[in-house]
């Protein structure tokens, strides 16, 4: 491996740290509320990380366990309690949602002040227009950890793999805005190992384990590895390893910096969910 590796455990945990610190000497008592629909193994592992990590930095923290039956207006109903509880100042629904619960309505019923998914379509038009507001987690732990290898990115040539509104598209913005030249690919994108080659910078949010191959890759390039998947581990039949949307082994040999999986981009989605809950208890105020 020649590529230096980007630890997003060891930069997530400074930053709580830093969240901490703030949370005790401005003497706030900012509150976080999850809301978990169902009984997703993976939803319920990430809620309880979610809901340990806000404790150990001074947050308080709330988990909502409703029944996967549960319907669209009892969501709604659940959102806007939260909505006017003044010791809650940031809320999250777990997504994916149960298959009757439209979603973009639940979103939009997030108050956007304590939207700390930065999901809600205000949130998202801010981004897009260079407006202060909540930046989505894991598109904001991305930028960390890019600036963790590289902190002037003006003028760099940035790919990113993947369009989706979580990840996709508010990374490509905050690219933008750092005054890189960003282009977004996709499905229907050709020749996408050509295009991935001219990446001074990578972002790889797809889906598909292991799909960017090591000779995609831009000698020297960042590549920021968003995908977490499951597949079969073959040294060990019957169990299971994760690993990214990027061939890492491969990967590491031509670039200049990584992330790896797991270890990487996932640590800094909690942090930033703890540190964009920091940034509603300021706005917001409340009980002390």
């Amino acid at each position: 491996m020649t590529a230096k590796l980007i630890d997003g455990a060891a930069v997530a945990k400074s930053l709580r740290q830093k969240i901490a610190e703030e949370i005790a000497k401005k003497k706030l008592n900012p509150g976080l509320a999850v809301i978990l629909v169902g009984e997703n193994p993976a939803s319920q592992v990430y809620v309880r990380n979610k809901g340990r990590a806000a404790e150990e930095v001074g947050m308080k923290s709330w988990t909502h366990t409703l029944p996967a039956e549960t319907t669209q207006q009892e969501l709604l109903e659940w959102v806007d309690k939260l909505n006017r509880d003044p010791a809650v100042h940031g809320i999250l629904v777990q997504l994916p949602l149960s298959k009757q619960i439209d979603q973009n309505i639940i979103i939009e019923a997030i108050a956007p002040e304590k939207d700390v998914d930065g999901f809600h379509p205000i949130n998202a038009g801010k981004l897009s227009l260079g407006l202060p507001g909540f930046v989505p987690c894991t598109p904001r732990g991305c930028m960390i950890l890019t600036a963790e290898a590289e902190k002037n990115l003006a003028g760099k040539r940035a790919v990113v793999l993947g369009r989706s509104n979580i990840v996709g598209k508010p990374v490509a913005q905050l690219l933008l805005k750092a005054d890189c030249t960003v282009t977004i690919a996709h499905s229907r994108t050709k020749d996408l190992p050509a295009l991935c080659r001219e990446a001074d910078i990578l972002v790889a949010a797809i889906g598909k384990p292991e799909f960017v191959r090591g000779d995609w890759i831009k000698p020297g390039a960042i590549v920021i590895d968003v995908g977490i998947n499951r597949v079969e581990d073959p040294a060990n039949p019957g169990k299971t390893r994760l690993v990214g949307d990027v061939a890492f082994s491969e990967a590491a040999e031509r670039a200049g910096a990584i992330t790896p999986v797991p270890g990487g981009v996932g640590p800094m989605t909690i942090a930033c969910l703890l540190q964009n809950t920091l940034q509603a208890a300021e706005k917001l105020g409340g009980p002390s």
